[in-house]
């Protein structure tokens, strides 16, 4: 990717699209806090978890587990599954941003659907780099913001039931979902994961199910992959498909 500058509207633009993006995303945190403060987790746990994961549909994922009575380490299973797909934004990234020690791996905190969906496609190393930074770190900031805000607030609720905080785990992941299906193959995937799902439920442990619905997401990916090594799956889905 060259090198090319910037004009001032160029970068602008870029700014004002990530921080757009950044504002759109980092509501659903609000979401987040509540459901995991009312999944057993404390206030500061939930914010840990925003803070050091990162990634909103592993952090989802693990709140719900714990929310169904399955164990912690369950949880961890899954929310590690759902997060597999940015190992492949980073290969694709990589060469696109062009940075080294430090700034790789800082960068590897904020890389997310949003953020790598608004570097893809720049023209050059500085608009992609750009685009990256303004994006990631705007949903960064904003999403744990919001998740604080939501952790106090599903705190004081209480009982999760009383403003149906109880079914906000599947809502989160409709409304991740959602966006994603606008094909075919997405659906089929969605159809198969449900159906692998439900066959499970009465002989595993809470949490098993989400699991192995992952995997089969997870391998249909890998799937893809190998036919297309220069697909990204999930950038194009902006502002939906949240990390």
């Amino acid at each position: 990717m060259p090198e090319t500058s910037l004009s001032p509207a160029e970068r602008s633009g870029i700014i004002r699209d990530g921080l757009a993006v950044g504002v759109a995303t980092g509501a659903y945190g609000v979401g987040f806090g509540a459901v995991a403060v009312s999944s057993g987790l404390t206030v500061a746990q939930t914010c840990a978890l925003s803070l050091l994961m990162f990634t909103g549909a592993s952090q989802f994922a693990l709140a719900g587990v714990l929310a169904a009575g399955g164990s912690p380490m369950s949880g961890a299973a899954t929310a590690l599954l759902l997060g597999t797909r940015n190992t492949l934004y980073g290969l694709r990234m990589a060469p696109l941003l062009r940075w080294r020690g430090w700034r790789r791996a800082a960068a590897a905190q904020v890389l997310i659907d949003e953020s790598t969906a608004m570097a893809v496609n720049r023209g050059s190393t500085e608009g992609a780099r750009l685009g990256f930074l303004t994006t990631g770190v705007s949903v960064f900031v904003l999403w744990n913001l919001a998740t604080a805000v939501g952790a106090v607030a599903g705190e004081a609720v209480g009982d999760p039931r009383t403003f149906g905080l109880d079914a906000a785990v599947g809502a989160a992941f409709l409304a991740l979902l959602w966006p994603r299906l606008k094909d075919r193959r997405n659906v089929l995937v969605g159809v198969l994961a449900v159906a692998v799902a439900l066959s499970v439920v009465p002989v595993t442990a809470p949490g098993v199910p989400v699991l192995a619905a992952g995997g089969v997401a997870v391998l249909v990916g890998v799937l893809a992959r190998r036919q297309d090594p220069t697909e990204i799956p999930g950038a194009d889905d902006v502002p939906g498909g949240h990390h």
